[in-house]
């Protein structure tokens, strides 16, 4: 039996407390500062209110600010934090985190610099205190123990015990078969593998491209039914295969390995992701026509849309790396027209005759 920590109580946070307690493990789920209603729910003896589970008798809820009572003891911090949160996560848990507990990333996302893109679990290491910040993020990765899930995993039915597959990834073969021990059930199906970086890669950039297939929806509410009832899958699997295709230039680029995009963190992710959920919802308000500032002003003001905050995080520093040359404009077509989107509110307008070209 072990004691985990899990930072964040939204859905997949919470919901990984099911195969940890159907394990036998004892699990101090943690909210963040946005989390209070949930956390008061929760220690009132509600279902979580977003989940729609009641968590199990091995779960005590707490407060971020019990974080230092609730992070006593435990052999393991999961972080379940959305990709806003990261550098929070780790200012919070500077103060109180022992360097020989291992942490086990959910939150999925990449940041950009300006300069470079990185992947979140090294911008949680750079965040973590003075006394590991200076070490390199390769070497960080090792010394801090730090591994992450990827792969199709939607909380809800991972919270149902339904049938998921994922992987967990980290330089450190010893301590992926150590997690995978701790997680694995009958229901929840766990992979190792050493890409990190191909595999938070694949991970992060399927939301983007879930959002570019979601445009498919409004164009079809816009442009209406053929006389046939004839919809628009055609279209969508060009973007969703473009979208594959752009992925797996930009995992080589920074040095992961491509057969992840074709596994369950890049094909596998992107699938279940374009299957609802807010990237669509937005796909579709941007594809009636809607400037994103609006459509997010006037109709999403308090959802994150993790494919738009990619947009966001990234889209400078994309077009700075393609001015430098240290990324091809011809390669990523879909994923510009993604970033001016988003970021400046261009038309949705699929760039046909660069798709497929390198």
């Amino acid at each position: 039996m072990a004691r985990i920590l899990i930072l964040g109580a939204g859905v997949m946070g919470t919901a990984l407390s099911v195969p940890l307690t159907d394990n036998g493990h004892i699990v101090n789920l943690v909210g963040t500062h946005l989390d209070d209603d949930i956390i008061a729910k929760l220690q009132a003896g509600y279902p979580h209110p977003r989940l729609g589970i009641q968590v199990a008798e091995r779960v005590t809820a707490y407060t971020c600010e019990q974080l230092s009572e609730a992070i006593k003891g435990v052999d393991l911090v999961v972080i379940g934090v959305n990709s806003h949160g990261i550098e929070w996560a780790a200012q919070a848990l500077g103060a109180v985190l022992s360097v020989d507990i291992p942490i086990l990333a959910v939150t999925k996302g990449l940041a950009g610099d300006g300069e470079k893109l990185s992947i979140l679990p090294d911008v949680l290491c750079a965040n973590l205190p003075d006394g590991v910040r200076d070490t390199p993020a390769e070497s960080l990765r090792d010394r801090i123990q730090i591994a992450a899930i990827g792969g199709p995993s939607i909380a809800q039915e991972l919270a149902a015990r339904r049938h998921t597959c994922v992987m967990f990834t980290s330089t450190n073969p010893a301590l992926l078969q150590h997690l995978a021990e701790l997680a694995r059930t009958p229901y929840y199906h766990i992979w190792t593998n050493t890409d990190i970086i191909g595999i938070e890669v694949c991970v992060a950039m399927k939301n983007v491209y879930a959002l570019a297939v979601g445009l498919v929806i409004g164009f079809l509410e816009k442009a209406g039914k053929a006389v046939n009832d004839a919809e628009m899958h055609n279209l969508a699997a060009a973007i969703f295969a473009q979208g594959m295709w752009e992925t797996a230039y930009l995992v080589d680029k920074m040095g992961g390995k491509t057969e992840s995009v074709y596994s369950l963190p890049g094909a596998g992710d992107l699938y279940v992701t374009c299957q609802g959920g807010r990237n669509s919802r937005m796909g579709r308000l941007l594809g009636l026509g809607i400037p994103y500032s609006q459509a997010k002003a006037e109709y999403m003001p308090n959802d994150t849309v993790e494919g738009a905050s990619l947009a966001l995080a990234i889209g400078q520093t994309v077009e700075n790396m393609i001015h430098k040359g240290d990324l091809d404009a011809i390669a990523l077509p879909l994923l510009r027209t993604m970033i001016d989107i988003v970021c400046h509110n261009a038309p949705a307008i699929i760039p046909w005759e660069k798709f497929f070209v390198r």
